[in-house]
């Protein structure tokens, strides 16, 4: 399939011709970050068709517009990866967030996902647009002893490899996330893990991805995500699970008052990618913030 130099991609089936944009997110280098399809008017198209256009794209997830309220700039929006639908999908939520603001102009925009009401405010700065996403209410829980081992398994990790001050926990931030630290940069830099496997674990539990993680500071987090349900051997940059993710340091108290934390994801796979979460203490949404830019 053709892309146009505006990074649009013009999808001729089904009838009435969709259009495709095609962004990346939590990046200003088009190399860089998560690749993102967006459908800015999807109204009319059946479950099977935005499926097949999610499949067709290629990439972990694609936004669909269903529904448009300029006045109120109030949109419904669903997310299908190539093999499923997905409640919330945080990158594509801000390639879409700031296609609209490059169509539109900036400022607060409000979107009715399947996972709940997600408000985003968007900015200009310095020629570049920035997407603020504010999560649903986030939360966390321990993992049990059988969904670690499993998980563990699948990965070709030991008990040895995970940090013992960051606990594994099932975190939330519009779907869950397992999420498991490492003890080193080195193990998370090393992820050969068995895609069917893996898969498998995580279909039996609803897990989205598996939020693999490393501390550099208390401030500073790099992290890989595995999606073998979506199709996808690793997500560049997941801000659904990055907000779990916040959350998840929220529920453990190690953020004790308003702060920024940073993520650095996708280093790893040479698709480099940075998020930004505001994390306050007295309220359990998170706020995620990245760029996006057209991939031409």
């Amino acid at each position: 399939m053709s892309t146009d130099a505006d990074g649009t991609s013009p999808v001729n089936d089904p009838q009435p011709p969709v259009e495709i944009l095609r962004y990346t997110a939590f990046t200003h280098d088009p190399a860089g970050g998560n690749p993102a399809g967006v459908v800015l008017d999807a109204r009319g198209l059946d479950d099977a068709t935005m499926l097949a256009i999610a499949a067709r794209v290629g990439y972990s997830e694609t936004a669909f517009v269903t529904s448009r309220d300029e006045t109120n700039r109030r949109f419904g929006v669903r997310y299908f990866s190539p093999l499923a639908e997905v409640a919330f999908c945080g990158h594509a939520t801000v390639a879409l967030a700031v296609a609209l603001a490059e169509r539109t102009g900036p400022g607060e925009i409000v979107l009715d996902t399947p996972a709940g009401e997600i408000p985003v405010a968007t900015t200009s700065q310095d020629g570049a647009v920035l997407a603020t996403l504010t999560s649903v209410a986030t939360r966390s829980r321990p993992a049990e002893s059988s969904e670690l081992d499993a998980a563990l398994k699948a990965l070709g990790w030991a008990a040895g490899d995970l940090d013992p001050a960051l606990p594994p926990h099932v975190a939330f931030g519009g779907n869950d996330h397992l999420v498991l630290a490492a003890a080193t940069r080195a193990r998370l830099a090393s992820l050969d893990y068995d895609f069917d496997g893996l898969a498998e674990v995580m279909l039996r539990h609803d897990w989205t991805t598996v939020q693999l993680v490393w501390r550099e500071s208390p401030e500073r987090f790099h992290a890989r995500d595995p999606f073998p349900v979506g199709g996808v051997v690793e997500d560049p940059a997941t801000g659904a699970a990055a907000a779990a993710f916040g959350g998840y340091l929220r529920a453990l108290g190690l953020v004790t008052a308003p702060t920024r934390i940073s993520i650095r994801q996708g280093e790893d796979m040479g698709r480099p990618s940075d998020l930004l979460l505001d994390v306050d203490p007295r309220s359990a949404r998170i706020r995620v913030t990245g760029g996006a830019v057209p991939i031409g």
